[in-house]
């Protein structure tokens, strides 16, 4: 089917040629002409030939060209020739200079400019549709490099680029080069958000499933297919259903064990993906099974502990697995605890009676119900809670039952320590007591937030904890090691029951410190939280203020004192150019309307100021334009809020007060008589930078609070290049001693005398 093209007039934005990004679109009228057939250009040929009558018989088409006012042409096009010197030689039959200014439209249809992508996209994708498997590999090669640039991708898919390559894979007659090369450009293509990824069919996706799932193919083939599948699992929710139903994770934990780190990289990330797709209770069910199949252990050994160094995406989808098993706590961390369970009941007598069980049986036997009732109260009391019935502390969520949860791990797990814990502080007579059942609560609080446990998964970051592959129940055992902590610290502190607080703060301070060494292990992390013990948390909270407080030592405030001068010149210098820039500043009438301008400026001696009155739109007058002028000398005062004469005159109703910050006026004589000239100010920076240029007029100190921030600024800056060379430096805080002067005077040079 034949096609059209013409040729746009002289457009008033020249181009240097044709890139990537196509010609730039004319602005002028189009004219229309008729293409003989549709132009295939190609941009790889550079080498000019003299006449397009030279070029071979295959590479040569015929094509009219029309302009609006001109005789149309009829050439011969020659295909391999760069599409710049196509348009030099059009231009040159019309005798129009500037060919570069000009640009090939088809006149038909879609009327799209002609550009070296659009004649590249044509001729790689008619490459694609060759009956040689060499012709589509080459075109495939050329096609790779180039999809990830928009405007190329565009063009490929606007003619059926995707289809094109979609049949390939589905074909799949070519295991090797062929389907990975295509594999690779179909997600470049899709990658650019032109297509959506749900718009892929069933059986393309099922196509790609299978090359997950076989063997026997080219090494390449794998991640890429992994790669497809994961953007189409979480771009797509239904497809990632089929991706779920028809890729085993057994299939998965086969690629991660391949030791390829791309295949890895690449079966973590639909691993990944599958389970972020999935609902809370297959998700559960899914780490469940791949715990089973040591997955962890296989994570922890060969992944984290690998010795080729971890890419930043794998370290990525590791941290959206572990946030992924922590996300599991959600559920019991969002749900309090139940008083009407049976189960929940009994789980906290199970807690009451670990830590009582001698003391409760022992004094419980016998007793009537009420005062084993009250038994049980002051038990639950000793054990740390803040109410006779705990239940009424686990109604907070977060923690909810994930407290309970820790708590009752916590007595099952380490008996011994559990028992040490609460009854060295139930016996305890001077009010030092550590409360077990408050603390654990609170601490799993402070766990949740610094794992933040249940927040979505961010999408870039990488930080994960390599010590949660190396522990299975690992969250429940970091709260086995830091209610030991807060008990440890307790200690240290001294802590009473109003310093809770307090010592929480501390905990959390000790254990996001060591979260942040990325620990290995739990006895890693274990050792390192302990070595930190309060004392060196106050060490290091006093090194961190000494650091950011450097500038307050006295060597430092004498350095700075030294510096304001000149730097309060170098805030002068700026301001009163400001006022030589001039502003804009609007009138406001008795009836409010902000419809007059004026523009006012100081001269560049700075001896006067000029103003008059200007249009809306009009540009910045001249000084040898504004009418009025004011001598610097004739000022007397400036006068800033409400003290201005133009404020006072509009009274002090609700309307007139977002003016008083931004009025200002000067007072001068005016014969025998004290004028004023006001000003309302655009905004609060241009009302500081005039009141502040004002001020350096007439001798007075800046006080705005822009000038005291540049100056803090000013002054950071210059005292830090300053004492650049003495870095890791100790500056003292007394200047040296000035040494005893000389027994004796009795010295001199004489300059007269040569030296020889």
């Amino acid at each position: 089917m034949a096609r059209s093209s013409s040729l746009g007039r002289e457009c008033g934005t020249p181009r240097s040629g044709l890139g990537k990004g196509g010609p730039p679109r004319p602005q002028g009228p189009q004219a229309r002409c008729t293409l003989g057939r549709r132009c295939t250009v190609s941009g790889k040929c550079r080498r000019p030939r003299p006449s397009w009558t030279m070029a071979p018989l295959r590479n040569v088409v015929k094509i009219a060209i029309q302009m609006r006012d001109a005789i149309p042409q009829l050439i011969q096009l020659d295909q391999a020739k760069p599409l710049a010197a196509v348009l030099k030689e059009v231009c040159d039959a019309w005798s129009l200079t500037h060919s570069e200014r000009y640009a090939l439209q088809f006149a038909d249809g879609h009327r799209r400019y002609i550009t070296e992508n659009d004649l590249e996209a044509e001729q790689l994708l008619g490459g694609l549709q060759s009956d040689s498997r060499e012709g589509r590999r080459e075109a495939l090669r050329r096609l790779v490099p180039l999809a990830s640039d928009m405007t190329f991708a565009r063009e490929v898919i606007s003619r059926n680029g995707l289809q094109r390559l979609g049949t390939i894979i589905e074909d799949g007659d070519d295991l090797g080069e062929v389907l990975a090369l295509s594999l690779r450009a179909f997600s470049e293509l899709m990658e650019h958000g032109v297509v959506s990824w749900e718009t892929l069919s069933i059986p393309f996706v099922r196509k790609v499933v299978c090359y997950v799932n076989m063997n026997l193919m080219d090494a390449s083939v794998p991640p890429l297919a992994l790669g497809l599948l994961e953007s189409v699992t979480l771009s797509s929710p239904a497809l990632g259903q089929l991706v779920k139903s028809e890729v085993p994770l057994d299939r998965l934990l086969v690629h991660l064990q391949v030791m390829n780190q791309q295949l890895q990289t690449k079966a973590m990330a639909l691993l990944t993906a599958l389970l972020q797709g999935a609902s809370p209770v297959e998700r559960k069910h899914m780490l469940d099974y791949l715990w089973q199949r040591n997955l962890r252990q296989f994570i922890y050994k060969n992944i984290i502990h690998s010795a080729a160094p971890m890419g930043d995406e794998m370290a990525h989808h590791l941290y959206v697995l572990q946030a992924l098993m922590l996300g599991l706590l959600e559920p019991r961390m969002r749900t309090p605890l139940d008083p009407y369970s049976q189960e929940q009941r009994e789980q906290l007598q199970v807690l009451r009676q670990a830590a009582f069980e001698v003391e409760g049986e022992s004094s419980g036997a016998g007793l009537s119900a009420d005062r084993r009732r009250s038994l049980c109260a002051r038990e639950f009391r000793k054990l740390g809670f803040s109410n006779s019935n705990p239940a009424q502390d686990l109604e907070r969520v977060p923690p909810g039952l994930l407290a309970l949860d820790n708590m009752l791990y916590f007595s099952r797990n380490a008996p011994s320590a559990y028992s040490r814990f609460v009854l060295e502080n139930s016996s305890r007579e001077d009010k030092h007591e550590c409360p077990f059942a408050r603390g654990s609560i609170q601490l799993t609080v402070l766990l949740c937030e610094l794992l933040r446990v249940g927040e979505p998964c961010s999408e870039t970051a990488q930080d994960f904890s390599p010590m949660f592959f190396g522990q299975d129940q690992s969250f429940h055992e970091l709260f086995c090691v830091g209610i030991q902590l807060l008990n440890k610290t307790w200690k240290e502190m001294r802590a009473t029951q109003e310093d809770f607080d307090k010592v929480m703060q501390v905990v959390r301070e000790q254990l996001a410190r060591t979260l942040a060494l990325k620990p290995t292990s739990l006895e890693l992390f274990r050792t390192k939280v302990n070595a930190l013990t309060y004392g060196e948390v106050l060490r290091l909270r006093q090194t961190e203020r000494l650091h950011q407080e450097g500038t307050l030592a006295p060597p430092i405030l004498e350095l700075r004192e030294k510096l304001k001068p000149e730097l309060m010149g170098l805030i002068r210098q700026q301001r009163l150019l400001r006022l030589c820039e001039g502003t804009l500043f609007r009138k406001i009438s008795s009836r409010r309307r902000q419809d007059k301008l004026w523009f006012c400026c100081l001269s560049p001696n700075h001896k006067l100021l000029q103003y008059g009155d200007m249009e809306e739109g009009a540009s910045p007058p001249t000084l040898e334009s504004l009418p009025e002028q004011l001598p610097v000398a004739d000022m007397r005062a400036l006068l800033t809020g409400k003290d201005c004469p133009h404020v006072r005159e509009k009274g002090s109703g609700k309307q007139n007060k977002d003016l008083y910050e931004l009025a200002f006026s000067i007072s001068y004589d005016r014969g025998e008589e004290e004028a004023y000239l006001n000003f309302i100010a655009p905004s609060k920076r241009e009302f500081y930078l005039w009141t502040d240029g004002l001020s350096a007029l007439l001798g007075s100190p800046m006080g705005s609070e822009q000038t005291r921030l540049d100056l803090e600024q000013l002054l950071t800056m210059e005292t830090k290049l300053r004492l650049l060379e003495l870095e890791n430096v100790p500056i003292p805080e007394q200047p040296p001693p000035v040494p005893p002067p000389p027994t004796n005077f009795n010295f001199c040079y004489d300059c007269s005398i040569a030296e020889p």
